[in-house]
């Protein structure tokens, strides 16, 4: 798929590994301790995504190729199940997350393209109507351009550990 003259294809498996490291990538910019490169939650997380790319009804990621520097970017989301309610009566709801660019590919339209085609899995293969994201300031603009708006209700959040 050609979207914004960048190609992005729908991970596999194989991918794991580069969203875990672009996912490291994103922690560290926001500031995070992402720790050693053995890092007990690396290996925890590929596990994770490697699970979850076998899951294809329920969670997508789409990634660009760099021919030299492999994977450069990602966007994942997954179908979240709730109750449902008057105006969605499947509960589900999709949840944006690990959009993350390498520091030497940004501004080129390769986010975009992974979060556009992420979008359009959640409408055309999901029951999803609604779908949520975290933006940090980097972010919030290629968000606002693709349609997201504040909740109507604020989210609110409590760390329990």
């Amino acid at each position: 798929m050609s979207i914004t003259g960048t190609v992005v294809r729908r991970a596999g498996p194989a991918d794991a590994a580069a969203l875990v490291s672009l996912r490291a990538l994103m922690f560290q910019e926001m500031g995070s301790d992402i720790g050693d490169p053995d890092a007990a939650w690396l290996v925890s997380a590929e596990r994770w995504f490697a699970d979850r790319l076998g899951k294809p009804d329920e969670f997508a990621a789409f990634v660009v190729d760099d021919p030299v520097d492999g994977v450069i970017c990602c966007a994942a989301g997954i179908c979240d199940s709730h109750a449902p309610t008057p105006k969605n009566l499947s509960g589900l709801h999709g949840t944006v997350f690990n959009v993350s660019t390498d520091s030497r590919h940004r501004r080129r339209g390769h986010a975009r393209g992974c979060l556009t085609a992420l979008l359009s899995w959640f409408q055309d293969e999901t029951e999803v109507q609604v779908v949520n994201l975290n933006a940090t300031g980097d972010g919030i603009g290629l968000y606002e351009s693709l349609g997201f708006v504040p909740p109507r209700f604020p989210a609110l959040a409590i760390r329990l550990t």
